[in-house]
């Protein structure tokens, strides 16, 4: 059985603050969404964050949301991927909540979590 994906974001990396906001302000006009500050992006919606300093990715990251992230992991496993396990986070309770595949596709890191 394969596990189900969904597109949860693009993020994308910027070189500042004031061009994460200018770019997510751009975004956020240009298709109605609603802008908001993060701690280390600028949103534009739920559908992209403007990273403030690049992070993984030469472009920035394509995160996507599974109901089933052990059922996923596994899944992407036996396709031949491998994860970067320091970027791993963890529930209170111990579950994994997230994490980024290792390597770049398209210039883009990607991240994949907990629905």
């Amino acid at each position: 059985m394969q596990c189900e994906f969904e597109l949860e974001h693009i993020g994308i990396n910027t070189g500042s603050p004031e061009e994460a906001e200018r770019l997510a302000l751009l975004l956020s006009g240009m298709f109605n969404l609603t802008p908001r500050h993060g701690q280390k992006s600028e949103l534009a919606g739920t559908d992209f964050e403007c990273m403030k300093a690049p992070f993984l990715g030469r472009n920035g990251h394509i995160s996507m949301k599974t109901p089933d992230l052990d059922a996923a992991v596994e899944e992407l496993r036996e396709k031949g991927f491998s994860f970067n396990m320091e970027t791993a986070a963890y529930t209170e309770d111990g579950k994994l909540k997230n994490l980024y595949l290792d390597g770049e596709f398209g210039g883009f890191a990607i991240h994949i979590l907990r629905k």
